[in-house]
């Protein structure tokens, strides 16, 4: 298993009017772009963080295209919220949501082996700290897939 990162990936499938255009030429097509090296370099093993600013959406529904999107990429997802993803309302909702592939920490933290991968602001809270070491046990809260 590898791990990649990718953030602000800033997807408008279900708000087409909401493109990456203005942003300069570089980032027309840059869904394209991304699929292309994502499914040429990605294996279904792998694990890819995407810490933020996902979709341009306002609502859940809204962001569900660009969800879908990313659950057909190869490879295990975890996401976090970025300062842009409005879509994001309540966790328990976003995590009923999510297609299969995909899985959202916020304030936590999720296993995929001995790898322990935790999802937080900049600060401390009182649900994870910077000071504790995870171990990973098994979740019985787990989705089985």
């Amino acid at each position: 298993m590898r791990i990649w990162a990718l953030s602000d990936l800033h997807l408008s499938f279900g708000v087409p009017n909401k493109t990456m255009d203005p942003f300069g030429p570089e980032w027309k097509d840059h869904a394209a772009k991304i699929k292309t090296s994502w499914d040429g370099q990605v294996s279904p093993e792998d694990l890819v963080l995407i810490p933020g600013d996902i979709s341009w959406a306002m609502r859940l529904a809204e962001a569900m295209p660009d969800l879908q999107w990313i659950h057909e990429r190869p490879g295990t997802k975890v996401i976090i919220k970025g300062n842009h993803d409005y879509w994001w309302g309540s966790l328990k909702k976003v995590r009923e949501a999510l297609p299969r592939s995909i899985h959202a920490i916020q304030n936590d933290a999720i296993c995929f082996g001995d790898i322990a991968i935790g999802g937080a602001k900049l600060t401390d809270s009182p649900e994870y700290t910077f000071d504790q070491i995870i171990e990973c046990k098994p979740n019985p809260k787990a989705r089985e897939d």
